[in-house]
């Protein structure tokens, strides 16, 4: 899955430790939305016009090798609209989305309770 600009520059920024905003548990969030416009890598946030970002579980995310895992709890109160996108944001608002993605994941109704978990794996590029 490719990263967007933001999440390119982000990675780079750690790599020479310009940044102190991590994707951790403190900050990391999943945001879903009910976009779907295609992917550009110079998107910034996700595209629809509901949209919800979501604070990591305990104990997320982590991170084995070159995978990272992300998982967040939609409450029964919280994104009740078609899930069409979802991104890897390091901030409840704005901050970095790192990657986003465009597929319908299906429509969660009011009164109903949904965990979303991510797997990222970073590859070298070929």
């Amino acid at each position: 899955m490719p990263l967007t600009n933001a999440g390119r520059d982000f990675y780079a920024q750690v790599a020479t430790g310009a940044t102190s905003n991590l994707f951790n548990n403190a900050n990391a969030n999943i945001g879903v939305g009910d976009g779907t416009t295609a992917f550009d890598v110079g998107q910034t946030n996700l595209q629809g016009t509901n949209k919800l970002r979501k604070a990591m579980d305990p104990s997320y995310p982590t991170t084995t090798g070159n995978q990272q895992v992300y998982k967040a709890t939609f409450g029964p109160d919280e994104a009740n609209f078609a899930w069409q996108e979802w991104g890897v944001f390091n901030a409840a608002s704005a901050g970095v989305m790192q990657n986003r993605v465009v597929e319908y994941n299906g429509t969660k109704l009011s009164g109903q309770t949904w965990i979303f978990q991510v797997t990222l794996t970073i590859n070298i590029g070929t």
